[in-house]
């Protein structure tokens, strides 16, 4: 039997999936505000899932599977990608001091690769990305594999689909190729999302001058609509009654259809769209998404085994099963997520990046 638990760090909150020999045993999920003010309630959380073989940790971007123990302060900052004198953004800040403290626990915990980091993506898909799909939205990915592979019947090689995990701050399409992610768009290169803007003009960035992480939690749908209290729920209906909510309802859905439409780029002759994320969950989203993507390919949801917690920590769960050498173990060495390498910072030509926060080049 094995036994374990995976960890979301989401915009909105935390989540955390543990499966026993695949049958779920534990959810929760905690704000991230409140992870950002009571760091020690991770550790606290995880106790009380224990005995755990392995914890699929919060990774934030993504690391080539570095163990709890292996773990330095570069390594955090690689997961966060926060300079110390930018504003705090909770969910980060909380997902930094949350994994510091943890360094003085025995966990047998490992942080997971995001998409740039997989050998199965092609090296020049890389140039000048970093967001090619945070280590959550990887995640997303598995469950979308495992889910496709078992409701319809196929090894792992017959799944070929377009992943679209539409979050409450970021939106990941992904190029999935007999079962493996070739591709990837990340929230802060994609389309507008709820919270972000999605993509940045080049010029818009110039002017704006010195960025914060901030600006990157801005310019989405919200920021839009002129109402940061906007929940993803009212958002269909109030985008028939007002015309400013109305134009954002549109540019969010042709921002999503775009970057699906650049993956058929990818994936020529895709089996399916596959809808994951809590935007998903809505209704009248979902049903927007389906009409305007079944043009392109069937569209189904992805299907989770948990009532509580999101997509992304079930997929961290898969995955920490396989890492354990439970029945996940050939999705894991599938994906080839053990080939994981490198740094989110390895691609990047447009400025010493690199050499200027690792101190090489």
């Amino acid at each position: 039997m094995v036994r374990v638990v995976g960890v979301d760090p989401g915009t909105k909150s935390f989540d955390f999936c543990g499966l026993e020999d695949l049958k779920i045993f534990y959810e929760k999920s905690i704000p991230s505000e409140t992870v950002a003010k009571r760091p020690d309630i991770l550790l606290e959380t995880l106790k009380e899932a224990e005995p755990l073989d392995l914890i699929a940790g919060p990774s934030g971007y993504g690391l080539p599977l570095v163990s709890l123990e292996n773990l330095t302060e570069e390594h955090i900052f690689l997961m966060v990608l926060h300079k110390k004198e930018d504003e705090k953004i909770p969910v980060l800040t909380g997902l930094a001091e949350a994994v510091r403290r943890l360094k003085s626990f025995p966990l047998k915990m490992y942080f997971l690769p995001g998409v740039i980091h997989l050998p199965t993506v092609p090296e020049y898909r890389k140039f000048n990305a970093i967001d090619m799909g945070t280590a959550d939205k990887l995640c997303c990915a598995a469950l979308a594999i495992h889910d496709y592979s078992s409701r319809y019947k196929v090894p792992y090689e017959e799944c070929t689909f377009i992943l679209v995990e539409v979050g409450f701050g970021y939106n990941a399409i992904m190029a999935i190729e007999s079962g493996k992610v070739v591709d990837g768009i990340g929230g802060t290169r994609a389309g507008l999302g709820f919270l972000t803007s999605g993509a940045w003009d080049g010029e818009v960035a110039y002017l704006v001058g010195s960025l914060s992480k901030a600006d990157l939690f801005k310019g989405g749908v919200r920021s839009i609509v002129g109402d940061e209290s906007l929940m993803p729920e009212e958002f269909p209906e109030k985008a028939k009654k007002d015309r400013r909510v109305a134009l954002a309802w549109k540019a969010f859905m042709e921002g999503i259809e775009k970057c699906v439409w650049s993956m058929k780029t990818i994936i020529r002759k895709p089996q399916a769209i596959m809808l994951s994320g809590r935007l998903s969950r809505v209704p009248g989203i979902y049903e927007e998404l389906e009409k305007r993507l079944s043009v392109i390919a069937p569209v189904d949801k992805v299907r989770g085994f948990a009532k509580i917690v999101k997509e992304a920590a079930q997929g961290a769960a898969l995955i920490a099963d396989g890492l354990a050498g439970g029945k996940m173990r050939e999705l894991v060495e599938h994906m080839e997520i053990h080939r994981s390498y490198g740094t989110v910072l390895d691609y990047i030509y447009v400025s010493n990046i690199k050499e200027r926060y690792l101190g090489r080049g």
